[in-house]
């Protein structure tokens, strides 16, 4: 086993929860990010918190919509290190993989990944045992210096 390359990441904080596979599991997952990151002194107003709550709100709805499996949950994990908030999301499904869509005009659906994109610094797939996880981070511009501030 190697270390990893580029510079250190000190760990911050890290909270997992798991879902039920629905739409209301998805919302709940947004909703309790906005919460957690309060608590880490990041509110609602935050642009990190604001960003967040989308990176959350696509990627859960994605593993809701296309990597439900019956009878099994989706997981959410946050992991805020120095630099970055990590966002995953794990579902069931192995064999569907996310993949941006090229436009299309008028399209009412398929612009998860695009605004996944715009906000992240940068996002990925991960296998796991049984399934998949959906990564993506966030850049924190600089440690707080107040609590919320960037």
């Amino acid at each position: 086993m190697t270390a990893p390359s580029g510079p250190a990441r000190t760990l911050v904080r890290v909270f997992t929860q798991r879902f039920s596979s629905t739409r209301r599991g998805a919302r709940l997952a947004r909703q309790l990010t906005l919460v957690e990151l309060h608590d880490w002194g990041f509110p609602e107003s935050t642009a990190l918190s604001a960003d967040a709550g989308l990176l959350v709100a696509e990627l859960a709805a994605n593993a809701v919509t296309h990597g439900r499996v019956p009878g099994r949950d989706f997981e959410l994990k946050l992991t805020l290190l120095e630099n970055a908030l990590r966002v995953e999301v794990s579902d069931a499904r192995r064999d569907r993989r996310p993949t941006p869509l090229p436009h299309s005009y008028q399209a009412e659906s398929g612009y998860g990944l695009r605004i996944v994109e715009a906000l992240a610094v940068g996002w990925g797939v991960t296998d796991r045992l049984i399934g998949k996880t959906v990564w993506a981070e966030l850049a924190r511009r600089a440690g707080p210096r107040a609590e919320g501030e960037w």
